[in-house]
């Protein structure tokens, strides 16, 4: 999964944003355009990202393009089996949560949040579109996920684009992607590096936020805290299309709707709430097995 480097930029800005939430007092001395943004504060989220996007590249060279450079081409049957799809809801996740975050830092820079969401969801975009014709230029040598693929590309595009659908569509703020990671057999065997880029070790979920869905007369008395949470991995990979998928049904921890008061408890719960935190769970396919707590 080509987005360790990534999550690492943005953790940096989400502990920016973090911290800056704290600041009870704008700097005076600080310019701002016409539109209110603050320039100092626009800085910072434009040299942290500056930092994490050169630090990203470093890592993502040395990780997938090392090897022998050749002319563009396209990935279009090989990219299809090596992970069995599941590579493609990674590919939709990292620009969803790069929208939310970059929001997040934009907005404390003064800018209107839509403004903050499009532009969040225009660097998601163009870090992964600048990632995918780095792959096309990159020789595959048996990995199956080197070469420019529309697949991936697709991903992307749509992975950034539902933020701000969610915009328009009360309905669809209640259907949010999650992340979690739980040590593969073969990541414990050393196949992979890192966790990031296993997809056995990687989970997706499909938060729904229940409270906002039930009738209110039922809903008044429903935890917000608590949604349900439908999850997909794979496991068994072999590079060539072969493997199974995994698929669960559980519960999952909505830390925004916990009651606690104050701006930094609502930045630091809406950039955690991009993860799937440890739950009761059941896993319906292949086969049926309860959890009493699934990571």
């Amino acid at each position: 999964m080509k987005f360790l480097a990534s999550i690492i930029a943005i953790l940096f800005i989400a502990t920016n944003s973090v911290y800056s939430q704290q600041e009870a007092i704008t700097d005076s001395t600080s310019r701002k355009i016409d539109r209110g943004i603050n320039y100092t504060r626009l800085a910072v989220v434009g040299g942290v990202t500056a930092v994490g996007v050169t630090y990203g590249f470093i890592l993502q060279k040395n990780l997938w393009w090392k090897g022998e450079k050749t002319d563009f081409y396209f990935n279009f049957d090989k990219d299809w089996r090596y992970a069995i799809g599941a590579d493609k809801l990674g590919h939709f996740f990292f620009p969803y949560m790069v929208s939310g975050i970059y929001s997040q830092a934009l907005e404390w820079a003064q800018m209107d949040s839509v403004s903050a969401l499009w532009w969040g969801a225009g660097i998601g975009l163009a870090h992964q579109t600048f990632v995918e014709i780095r792959d096309g230029y990159s020789k595959d040598n048996g990995g199956g996920y080197l070469g420019f693929s529309w697949g991936d590309m697709s991903a992307n595009i749509l992975g950034a684009a539902y933020p701000l659908v969610q915009q328009q569509s009360k309905l669809l703020r209640n259907f949010n992607i999650k992340v979690s990671f739980y040590p593969s057999e073969q990541y414990k065997d050393g196949a992979k590096n890192v966790i990031f880029d296993d997809y056995e070790s990687t989970y997706h979920w499909l938060s729904i936020s229940v409270k906002n869905l039930l009738p209110y007369s039922i809903a008044e008395y429903y935890p917000a805290w608590i949604n349900l949470a439908i999850g997909h991995s794979v496991k068994q990979l072999d590079g060539i299309g072969g493997g199974y998928h995994e698929i669960f049904i559980g519960l999952d921890w909505n830390l925004a709707g916990i009651p606690i008061e104050g701006k930094l408890w609502k930045t630091v719960a809406k950039t955690l709430g991009y993860y799937h935190f440890p739950a009761p769970a059941v896993k319906i396919y292949p086969n049926v097995v309860w959890y009493g707590v699934r990571f």
